[in-house]
């Protein structure tokens, strides 16, 4: 696995300091660590004493509404794409950051493609697990890909429309 990370502004590989803790398998004492969703509910009042960061995993069948009250607690939320078929992540991104406000590292994992990275990063996501055995600097190439958005998203980037509205129409020259 391979994590790019783009909370800077700018993609670049990166080392993961995050550690990806099955249920039932003891957390690091040392190192920030996610959760799975049904992990965090049977052990909530025991992990929120816990004095590292903590982030949680969702699979894409999983709503976000049940960890809203507990938002605050997260440094990370990782989102699960199990499929290229699966887009329900990238409306519980933009959710997350626009509706929910959540300032924390929004990771995309699972089947992370190429093909869906900029409207990953668009959504709200800034940090992405690359499956196995694909190219990092493809990936990171795909960052720049797009100079024009023609939908309204979680980032700051004007539309098509936007950026034809601001500027004064030109007349033909005849």
């Amino acid at each position: 696995m391979t994590l790019i990370d783009y909370g800077n502004g700018s993609p670049a590989i990166a080392g993961d300091a995050w550690t990806h803790v099955a249920d039932g398998a003891v957390l690091p004492p040392d190192r920030p660590a996610t959760i799975s969703l049904e992990r965090w509910k049977a052990e909530r009042d025991a992990l929120t004493g816990r004095n590292l960061p903590l982030g949680i995993r969702l699979e894409s069948h999983e709503r976000i509404e049940e960890i809203l009250p507990d938002l605050p607690r997260f440094a990370l939320i990782a989102l699960d794409f199990p499929n290229l078929n699966d887009g329900r992540h990238f409306t519980t991104a933009r959710l997350l950051r626009e509706r929910y406000g959540f300032r924390g590292q929004l990771r995309a994992t699972g089947q992370v493609l190429r093909d869906q990275i900029d409207l990953m990063k668009r959504c709200g996501f800034d940090a992405f697990e690359l499956p196995a055995g694909k190219d990092a600097a493809s990936a990171i190439a795909a960052f720049g890909e797009f100079s024009v958005a023609y939908q309204p998203a979680a980032d700051a980037h004007p539309t098509a429309a936007q950026l034809r509205h601001r500027q004064p129409v030109q007349a033909m020259a005849s």
